[in-house]
């Protein structure tokens, strides 16, 4: 018998039609939600849970601006969903559901559609969670996807960005930078790299890890969170402003994965090779920040959900990132990735 969340595999033949797609790849998506309606109305039903507040936020991926044309289109429903998580985690909300838009180009036929749903399916049982809705429709320009995720936050202890106060210290999880080089590595042109850490970083790039496993430690002992979406920089720099203070980050800090920290030792400027893995994106890890008393416990949560956390810096008065080093202040053009 075919799991519950097993898209059906079966290949069809010729145009795609919108409507045996969504019977036969993503209605079984949504049989582990009631509130679904089996996709079969206009709309979902979510019954709120009692103390607990519904957190939604949302995230839309491009071919060509955030996934390559040649990905497989089930690794791109995986990151769909991961860098949705990934807002989710950083809120301190435990994952509940999600609506799910698509617009496909009539080259992309049943074979790839069928990829990204099974994707979804595979992950849906990995991180716990159901389709609820959406739509799907077709266009003449690439593949465009976009997912709202909703989750539940004890009433109230949402972690915000506005939060972060003086004297907090700055922590990120995790490693930085090895979004930026996994997206060299999945476009054939990363260089000074060996073999299997070009794959480990294509991967990485990929399939993000949405860091859930940070969500009681954040909820309990963090004052500030963010996800790390755009870059390092950027991304420390939207909770400053949400927080109207000032942070400061160490470069000499940043945690490096072994790959990124070999990459790193062939490069001839150091500072600017160091900058770039701070401002790079994709590597949906956690900056957050926490009172001194609280940093321990944090880290100490962190650890026995099997992840790092790293201070690198300090909140203060004022406004904006300073970023340093050993030798003095680094100048920083541009703090991570901007659309046009």
């Amino acid at each position: 018998m075919r799991s519950p969340v097993t898209p059906d595999p079966e290949v069809g033949q010729g145009p795609v039609d919108e409507f045996d797609w969504i019977a036969r790849c993503l209605a079984p998506l949504a049989a582990g939600a009631p509130g679904a309606l089996g996709l079969l109305d206009d709309a979902a039903v979510v019954t709120p849970r009692p103390g607990y507040d519904l957190v939604l936020s949302k995230d839309a991926l491009v071919e060509g601006v955030h996934f390559l044309s040649a990905d497989p289109m089930d690794e791109v429903a995986r990151k769909l969903l991961r860098v949705n998580l990934s807002d989710l985690a950083a809120k301190g909300a435990e994952p509940f559901g999600y609506m799910l838009a698509v617009a496909w180009p009539a080259e992309r036929g049943w074979d790839q559609r069928a990829a990204f749903a099974r994707g979804l399916g595979e992950d849906q049982i990995v991180f716990g969670l159901s389709l609820l809705g959406g739509d799907t429709v077709s266009t003449p320009g690439p593949v465009t996807a976009s997912l709202t995720i909703l989750g539940w936050a004890p009433h109230g202890r949402m972690v915000r960005r506005s939060t972060a106060r003086p004297g907090d210290i700055l922590l990120v999880s995790g490693t930085i930078g090895d979004g930026t080089l996994g997206l060299d590595a999945a476009r054939g042109i990363a260089s000074d790299l060996t073999g299997p850490e070009i794959a480990w970083l294509a991967t990485r790039y990929r399939r993000p890890e949405p860091r859930l496993a940070l969500i009681e430690g954040l909820r309990e002992h963090a004052s500030a969170a963010a996800d790390v979406s755009d870059g390092l920089v950027a991304d420390a720099g939207r909770i400053a402003t949400a927080s109207k203070v000032a942070l400061s980050l160490d470069l000499d800090q940043l945690p490096l994965s072994q790959a990124a920290a070999h990459w790193l030792a062939t490069q001839p400027d150091q500072r600017v090779a160091r900058l770039a893995l701070a401002t790079g994106g994709d590597d949906y890890e956690i900056v957050c920040t926490a009172a001194p008393e609280q940093v321990k416990p944090l880290i100490e949560a962190a650890a026995a959900a099997g992840l790092d956390l790293t201070p690198i810096g300090r909140v203060e008065a004022g406004q904006g990132v300073v970023v340093f080093e050993a030798a003095g202040l680094v100048t920083v053009d541009r703090a991570g990735y901007r659309h046009p």
